[in-house]
């Protein structure tokens, strides 16, 4: 059993409606960052962006469905990620909902097809940095998350 596992099974402490304000944050995020063209798209594609710019990356979204819990090669690449962003201070979270990410996210804009959603990564557009409240908010939502050893967090996009 690992360290994830085992604390899923423990329950949130009481009064935590931050939660439902990290979703709604994460949602304002994607949209806010796919308008200025901050977002990049699929597992293959994010891990060539962490590869060649890695502190370009703000913040990272893995997603997946529970039918996508049992494809070992995504749970690599998850498992992959995620260490890549914890050695880059890359806040990271999950979702389970790779559907609502596909309403909020759209198809590509250079083909139509549907996008690989499984790893969506947030960057900064220019050397300065990027100022969103709702990035802050994610940030600080990981890091309380971190407090109570949650190392990814999973959110709850809103309905």
């Amino acid at each position: 059993m690992t360290l994830e596992e085992i604390h899923r099974q423990q329950p949130m402490p009481a009064g935590h409606d931050w939660m439902q304000g990290a979703g709604t944050a994460l949602h304002e995020l994607l949209v806010s960052a796919q308008r200025r063209g901050c977002l990049t798209a699929g597992v293959y594609e994010s891990a060539k962006l962490m590869n060649v710019d890695p502190d370009n990356v703000a913040f990272c979204v893995l997603a997946a469905d529970q039918e996508d819990e049992g494809d070992i090669a995504l749970q690599i690449h998850f498992t992959l990620i995620q260490a890549f962003c914890c050695e880059n201070d890359i806040d990271i979270v999950r979702v389970n909902d790779v559907a609502k990410l596909a309403a909020i996210v759209g198809p590509s804009e250079d083909s139509g097809e549907p996008r690989d959603l499984h790893c969506i990564l947030i960057t900064n557009p220019n050397e300065e940095g990027w100022k969103d409240p709702d990035l802050e908010k994610l940030n600080l939502f990981c890091e309380e998350s971190r407090n109570v050893n949650d190392w990814v967090p999973t959110i709850t996009l809103p309905e």
